[in-house]
């Protein structure tokens, strides 16, 4: 049947995390994830959303042309670290997240959401919340989570970028390696029951 062949839509909604910054962007860890998936021979596309310095407020704004574009099945939500950066609103990030995750679930696409840290000079009570956002929403929205997208990458001075901050070519398999886990359970499950 040429329905069942068809290909459903993976949409990685991020910023500049998943945009290859500064990296060829056939490097990028979203790439390497859609050549991944068709390497499983799973039914899915991998689109990528991402833009470079996004807030969670930009991706509020961007994602109903987004998800009416894509029409995704799975929506991975990877916001947060410029609102961490600028020291925005723990409030109003997790009100746009929130807000994010309900738009993707009315419009019939499972979210996983990726948590970020950020670094602990911005003082205990600001990244503890920070910190705390994702873990609130994912348990709320009961969706699969990935508490630290960057675990083992950030901090490590040979797997950044000039500017310290992003992800060189070196660790984007590695960024894969941190999502897939979590990724894989959905698509082998959602194909399992095509």
């Amino acid at each position: 049947m040429a329905e069942a062949a068809s290909k459903q839509a993976i949409l990685v909604f991020g910023d500049s995390l998943s945009a290859a910054y500064r990296i060829p962007q056939a490097q990028g860890w979203v790439s390497l994830l859609a050549q991944r998936v068709k390497d499983n021979h799973l039914p899915y596309e991998v689109a990528n959303a991402s833009v470079s310095g996004e807030t969670t407020a930009g991706g509020l704004s961007r994602l109903p042309a987004a998800l009416k574009q894509f029409k995704p099945s799975i929506v991975v939500i990877e916001l947060g670290a410029n609102d961490g950066l600028r020291a925005l609103s723990l409030d109003a990030m997790k009100s746009n997240l929130e807000k994010m995750i309900q738009a993707s679930q009315q419009a019939n696409a499972q979210v996983v959401l990726l948590g970020m840290f950020i670094p602990p000079n911005y003082g205990p009570k600001y990244t503890n919340g920070f910190k705390a956002v994702y873990l609130d929403l994912s348990e709320k929205y009961k969706t699969p989570f990935v508490p630290f997208f960057l675990d083992g990458i950030s901090g490590h001075s040979d797997l950044v970028i000039e500017d310290g901050l992003h992800p060189n070519v070196v660790a984007q398999p590695k960024i894969l390696e941190n999502v897939w886990p979590t990724l894989k359970l959905i698509l082998t499950k959602n194909n399992t029951n095509r």
